[in-house]
Order: structure tokens, then sequence, then C-alpha cells
């Protein structure tokens, strides 16, 4: 496995962080503070061509392979420290455009791909319920075959970019068939009558990315709208958690490697009892761990990116990524904290910012503790494997 980037590769990288570092960093402090999402730094993420990545050129798109996309996000992590617009633009990517890239028809795909490429369109996904969230196909969330439509009942939460979303991939089951193969996914419009979306819901971290609950309330989509085919939702809904927790914390890399440099210019010339606080053993230690923990976590990260350029099985490297990377990057987190002292505890040095940002690393896209119960499974260590 080689994992140098390639000229053109390593050339991509290095406009991704320099556009991202001037960029996407305006008024982050306020915008933080108040939860505002920048549909301009969304515009700007789109005309870069980060949006387009997984999208076939034929529909806008640049269709890189998986190890190019990886590199771009750990660059445009490092430049960009606004961590919400970064999982706007995840939660976007690979639960709205990969699953119709993969499931979704010719029509579907000429409708949604271009603007979505563009920008013009913004994508979440619709799973998780007040009553139902690591045990997610314990839905309550029907669909009922009236005519030549669908009627959506039910309630959906945890929705990232719901308040600022145009289109909706949405989960729910047949009233007559439960279980797996009852459940379909379906592409609906914001527009539709029948769905609406709550205030935004407060949240510690990532909170330049708005999360609200969707509501449907006899919401009726025509039989066009299915994604795949009736009663695949469960195969759709697998397969878009397996790519999502294999990319979403690529930009978590770059992170991590920015607060990395900054810890070591920090205890370069920090001085304290007559030297460079690097000069302690306790200080030293505690970065050379981050170091550690970021070479690990991108190696992870770029084998499982390798993997899925070939096509090989992912789901147990996925799930091993996702709970090192994501806990790796809390710890680090906390260790940037400390080396900072009182000033990594202050806003204006932005460093407790990415850790606030990283605690949610443990919970989206399946808890830490899904991932670890679905790898037991897969080495034949339960009967049972993970819901999500």
């Amino acid at each position: 496995m080689d994992f140098d980037p390639t000229p053109e590769q390593r050339e991509f990288c290095a406009v991704l962080e320099t556009f991202a570092e001037k960029e996407l960093n305006d008024d982050l402090v306020r915008r933080d503070h108040e939860g505002e999402f920048s549909r301009e730094s969304w515009r700007k993420v789109a005309e870069v061509g980060l949006l387009g990545l997984p999208i076939p050129p034929e529909y806008g798109g640049a269709d890189a392979d998986a190890v190019t996309m990886m590199t771009a996000l750990e660059a445009v992590g490092f430049g960009c420290r606004d961590n919400g617009l970064l999982f706007s633009v995840h939660a976007h990517l690979w639960a709205g455009v990969s699953p119709i890239v993969r499931f979704g028809s010719a029509g579907q795909k000429t409708r949604y791909l271009p603007p979505m490429a563009k920008g013009e369109l913004i994508a979440a996904h619709a799973m998780s319920e007040p009553g139902s969230g690591s045990d997610a196909f314990a839905m309550s969330t029907t669909a009922a075959r009236v005519g030549d439509r669908y009627v959506l009942n039910g309630t959906k939460t945890f929705v990232s970019n719901a308040p600022v979303a145009d289109l909706f991939v949405v989960f729910a089951v047949d009233p007559d068939r439960r279980g797996f193969s009852g459940v379909s996914a379906f592409l609906v419009d914001r527009e539709t009558p029948g769905l609406s979306v709550s205030p935004a819901i407060g949240k510690s971290g990532l909170r330049t990315s708005p999360m609200a609950e969707v509501i449907l309330d006899h919401c009726p989509v025509p039989a066009s709208a299915l994604l795949g085919r009736e009663g695949a939702g469960a195969a759709v809904f697998t397969w878009t958690m397996e790519r999502e927790r294999s990319f979403i914390l690529g930009t978590a890399l770059g992170t991590m490697r920015r607060d990395l440099e900054r810890c070591v210019s920090h205890a370069r010339t920090r001085r304290q009892g007559g030297q460079a606080i690097g000069g302690y053993q306790a200080v030293s230690h505690r970065i050379v761990d981050m170091r550690m923990r970021l070479e690990a976590s991108r190696l992870l990260l770029y084998r499982l990116a390798w993997l899925i350029d070939r096509d090989r099985p992912t789901q147990v490297e996925a799930a091993l990524a996702k709970v090192f990377v994501s806990e790796s990057f809390v710890q680090s987190g906390l260790d940037a904290v400390q080396v900072h002292g009182g000033y990594g505890f202050t806003t204006e040095y932005e460093i407790e910012r990415d850790l606030r940002d990283s605690l949610a690393g443990r919970l989206y896209s399946g808890t830490s503790e899904i991932q670890r119960s679905l790898a037991a499974h897969q080495m034949g260590l339960t009967s049972r494997g993970a819901r999500r």
C-alpha cells in the first residue's frame, strides 16, 4: 500500500488548504456562539469542487477515488476551523449524495445530483427517531402505499442540516410488513405537503451545523421518490452508514494535525520555570502522544480508502477506524487544551471549540459502542450484530 499523494493530489490539497484558511473562517467565534450556518461558505465549498467529489462527471462531479477524497478532506480540515460547516458537508455528501449515486434511478440522478454538486441543494438524512437511535430499525415512521403514492407519517430527530436542507433521505416502514424487509428509503423535497421542520436543536459542539426534528404528517410522495426498490431501505441505510463512517472523520485528521502544530509551537515559545514548557516531559510526552494518535488515525483511514478503491469488504475496517479516530480526536483535543493551560479554555484561542466539536464523533454515524459490537459480531464473538 502506497499512500504517498500523486503530484495532482498534492497540488489539489495545497489549493484546498489555502482556500479553506482564507475563505471559510470568517467571524467564526461569533458564528459558533450563535449557531449560525454560513450559506456563503457553503457556496464557496461548492465552487472549489468539494461537493462534487463523489458525483460522476456526467452530473457535474469529479468521480474522485476514495484515497483522493480522503486527502482532500484532510486538507480542508487543516485549513478550515469551522468544524460545524465541515460536518454539514459530510452529512450532505455521504448520507445524501452518495446513496443517490449508488441507488438512485436515472431520473433521480439527473434531477438532484447536478444542483447538489453546485451547492444549490442541501441534503439531510432522516433515520433516527425519538424512540429509536442505535436500534435504528425499531422505527415507528410508516410509509403506507395508497395507489401510485406513499403516505409518510412519523417524526425523525437529530437530523443534521434539517433547518437548511432542500432534500431529505427519509426511511420508513410498511405498517403491514414490519422488520428489515419492510423498510424503504424515500427522497422527499422540503416543500412536500405534510413535511415540517422544528426549530434548531441547540448543541454543545458543531454549532454551525444546524440540527432539528423532521415531522411527517400524512406526507404524500410519489412512487418515483423511492430510493432503490420498495423494501430495500435496510440495504440502502447499511451501505450509506458504512460509507459515511469511512469518510466522516477525514477532516478530523486535518484538525488534529492543526492542533498538533499549534501545541508544538506553543510548547516551544511558552516559558515557565526559566525554560520553554516543551522541555518538561509532562508536556512533551503529551504532544508526542498526539502525534502517535494522528499517525495511527491517518493509516487507518487511508487504508480504509485504499480498500474501498479496490472494492474490498470494509464493514469491520470502517467500524474500527470510526472508533479509534473519533476517540483519538477527543483525547487529542483534551491534550491540546491541557498544553495551552488557561489559554486553551478561552474562546479566543479557539482550542476549546475543537474539543467540543470532537465529542460528537463518538456518537454520530453509530456510537463507539455500536461499532465495537459490530466488530465483535464479525469476529464471531456475538450472535447478533449491531443495528447501526
